[in-house]
């Protein structure tokens, strides 16, 4: 187990964007015998193989073949966007003598922790080459190059009990001091491009700081962007070690809504599953289930009220299985049912979360994809604290649980 928080940890701290979180996860792909797919062309699939395509380098879908005749997939979704800072598109903003640069807000970003922190930059260019030729090139700084500075107490005495957060004056990273500032020379340099003329950019503000093993007996990982490149890598390990047929769907934009091409609300999922099947794809999806993997939120111990006691899953006591009446997570009693006795089995714990009735309830890719192809879905996810912030906080077991469930749920 804790070999596996280690490359957990690894993991993130090489995914500061949903780019790069797919890059990894091609990487340990192809290192585990799995064959790249190009959408443009015919696929020829032989039977004992895996194999993975990507859409946009930010959605990744991989596969191992073919179905089980009667099981189908198991299918474990995630997403691979989370909550951050993302450049504007003319970037560069003057004030008080400093050289700024103007962001976005992307997803519900939990803005406060953002302030004071050691900011680098990274995501994708498209740029043209010395010859004219487009190009694209993924980026990551590494090095601190900016920070958000909170404004001292002494001129803001009401700080500490009535703060707000205007995410357009507020909120605007430093980045130089001075009054000129050349960013597209800047950042074509950075990639290693000078000759190039910057055409487009899709970069993010991110923590440096790396991820960690916290607390006394070292029982919580603390990290940046838990929700959902946990459930990413989770799912990457299951599927590249279970013996059972598994899809894997890790998801962009899942934290704007899903309404993308590349998001679950698109067609990126069931045009591979149709392709796979053929004729038979609805009876591979009437045979087949979705565990739809997202964070779930533990009971924070400094306000417990938030959750309801029956139903508030707490730090390394098990996978919470999420369910709402309205929908808004696509759990079944049928579904629920086969998760907890594969869990039971194997001697796994689980728990239960359900919002609070007076408290509005979020969702997930679950309830999205299982209306897009017809498929049974179970939502499920491990329990967090500070979700959406610029730093999140897990149990060491809960990672590893659900990973040995999502491991073995094709053997019931």
């Amino acid at each position: 187990m804790r070999e596996f928080n280690e490359k957990l940890i690894q993991f993130i701290d090489a995914s500061p964007t949903p780019f790069h979180a797919v890059g990894q996860m091609g990487i340990a792909l192809e290192d585990a015998g799995y064959e790249k797919l190009d959408e443009c062309e015919k696929w020829k699939l032989v039977e004992g193989n895996g194999y993975y395509v990507t859409r946009n380098d930010s959605s990744i879908i991989a596969f191992t073949y073919p179905p089980s005749p009667d099981k189908g997939y198991t299918i474990v979704g995630a997403h691979t966007d989370s909550p951050h800072l993302r450049l504007k598109p003319n970037p560069v903003t003057k004030s008080a003598g400093t050289i700024r640069f103007g962001v976005e807000p992307y997803g519900g970003v939990l803005l406060n922790p953002w302030f004071d922190r050691d900011l680098s930059l990274a995501g994708r260019i498209v740029y043209l080459d010395s010859l004219g030729v487009r190009r694209e090139k993924l980026m990551d700084i590494k090095r601190p190059i900016g920070i958000v500075s909170s404004l001292a107490i002494h001129l803001d005495r009401e700080a500490n009990t009535n703060r707000s957060i205007n995410a357009q004056t507020d909120i605007v990273p430093l980045i130089a001091c001075g009054e000129e500032f050349d960013f597209e020379s800047w950042i074509v340099e950075e990639v290693g491009a000078n000759s190039g003329k910057l055409l487009a950019h899709e970069l993010s503000f991110y923590d440096v700081q790396k991820g960690a093993f916290l607390g006394i007996h070292e029982e919580f990982v603390s990290c940046s962007r838990l929700d959902n490149l946990l459930s990413c890598y989770v799912g990457l390990q299951a599927l590249i070690h279970t013996g059972n047929p598994m899809m894997l769907t890790c998801m962009d934009h899942e934290e704007v809504g899903s309404d993308s091409h590349v998001g679950a609300g698109g067609t990126f999922v069931e045009e591979v599953l149709r392709r796979i099947a053929g004729e038979e794809f609805s009876t591979l999806m009437r045979t087949s289930m979705m565990v739809s993997c997202d964070n779930a939120h533990a009971q924070h111990p400094n306000f417990p009220s938030k959750h309801e006691s029956e139903h508030a899953p707490l730090l390394n006591l098990g996978v919470a299985i999420k369910i709402n009446a309205n929908q808004r997570y696509a759990t079944s009693s049928r579904t629920m049912g086969r998760f907890v006795q594969c869990a039971q089995d194997i001697g796994v714990a689980t728990q239960t979360f359900v919002t609070r009735s007076d408290m509005g309830c979020g969702s997930t890719i679950g309830p999205i994809t299982s209306t897009r192809l017809g498929i049974e879905t179970i939502d499920v996810g491990v329990p967090t604290l500070a979700m959406h912030s610029i730093r999140e906080l897990c149990g060491t077991e809960d990672p590893y649980g659900l990973y040995k469930i999502l491991s073995h749920i094709g053997n019931v």
